[in-house]
C-alpha cells in the first residue's frame, strides 16, 4: 500500500512538473510581449483618455491590425428586464476591416429597395425558409420589415443565439431598410449589457490612430450613457477599460471621456 502511494505521489509530481514546463512554454512564446506592454502601459489607477488609447495604440504587439475594445462596467442588474442595457451606435470612423454582409427579408418594393440600398442578399420566405432549413447563415447582420416578423419570428431558435435576430430597438426591423443597410455598412455597432453588468464593444483598428479611436469610444461611451434605464439606481457608469485584442487592459478616468479635447 505504502510503495502504491509514493509512486502515486511520484506520477502526480512529474505531472505537476510537466504542466510547469508546458505553461513556462507558453509563457515564453506570448506572455513575454503581454508582459513587456503591460509594463509599459504603466500601473497608474486610471489614465486620460488620449493618453489611455495612445497607450493601446503604441503597445500593440500582434503581427496582425488589432482590434480595439472597450469594457465599460455599469451599475446595473441585467437581471431585472427594467435595467436592460442596449442599443446602437454608428461609430464616426467605422469599425474598419471587412464590411458587414447584410441579408434583408421584405416583400414588395421594399425587395428592391434593399438591392438598391446595397444588401448583400434579398429575399422574403424563400430566405426565411433557407435558413430554417438548410442553416443557411452566411451573412453578418440581417434586417426584416414588421409585416415579415411573423415568418421571422419561427427563426428565433436559429438566430437568437447568435445574435442575428431582428429587434427593433437595434433598428433592424424596420421599414426604412435603405437606412439601416447603410448604417450597418458603415459600422454601426451593436451592444448589449452582459450578465455581469459590461458592455463590450469594438471601436475600430490599431491603425486607425489616437485621434480616430478616441472619437469612436467617446460616441459610444456617450450612446451607453444615454440608454441608462430609469429603473438604475446610484452610479451608472462604474469603469472604462480599453485594450487591443491581444494587449492588457488601460483603464480611463470617467471625466475625461466626457471631455471634447
Amino acid at each position: 500500500m505504502t510503495s502504491n502511494n509514493q509512486g502515486g505521489s511520484e506520477t502526480t509530481g512529474v505531472r505537476v512538473h510537466r504542466a510547469k514546463e508546458c505553461k513556462s512554454e507558453h509563457m515564453s512564446k506570448v506572455g513575454k510581449k503581454f508582459q513587456a506592454a503591460a509594463k509599459a502601459v504603466g500601473d497608474k489607477p486610471v489614465v486620460l483618455l488620449p493618453e489611455a488609447v495612445s497607450a493601446v495604440v503604441k503597445h500593440a504587439f500582434a503581427k496582425f491590425d488589432e482590434t480595439v475594445d472597450v469594457a465599460m462596467r455599469l451599475g446595473v442588474d441585467p437581471k431585472h428586464a427594467d435595467q436592460m442595457v442596449r442599443g446602437t451606435v454608428v461609430l464616426p470612423h467605422g469599425l474598419g476591416g471587412k464590411a458587414k454582409r447584410v441579408a434583408v427579408i421584405a416583400a414588395g418594393d421594399k425587395l428592391k429597395e434593399a438591392q438598391a440600398a446595397g444588401a448583400d442578399f434579398v429575399g422574403g420566405e424563400d430566405l426565411v425558409a433557407r435558413i430554417q432549413n438548410e442553416g443557411w447563415l452566411d451573412f453578418d447582420a440581417l434586417v426584416a420589415t414588421p409585416d415579415m416578423m411573423r415568418s421571422v419570428g419561427k427563426l428565433g431558435k436559429v438566430l437568437g443565439p447568435r445574435g442575428l435576430m431582428p429587434n427593433p430597438k437595434t433598428g433592424t426591423v424596420t421599414t426604412d431598410v435603405t437606412r439601416a443597410i447603410k448604417e450597418i455598412k458603415a459600422g454601426k455597432v451593436e451592444y448589449r449589457v452582459d450578465k455581469n453588468g459590461v458592455v463590450h464593444a469594438p471601436c475600430g483598428k490599431v491603425s486607425f490612430g489616437d485621434v480616430k479611436l478616441t472619437e469612436n469610444i467617446r460616441a459610444l461611451a456617450e450612446s451607453v450613457m444615454k440608454a441608462k434605464p430609469p429603473a438604475a439606481k446610484g452610479k451608472y457608469v462604474r469603469s472604462v477599460t480599453i485594450s487591443s485584442t491581444m494587449g492588457p487592459g488601460v483603464r480611463v478616468d470617467l471625466a475625461s471621456i466626457e471631455a471634447q479635447e
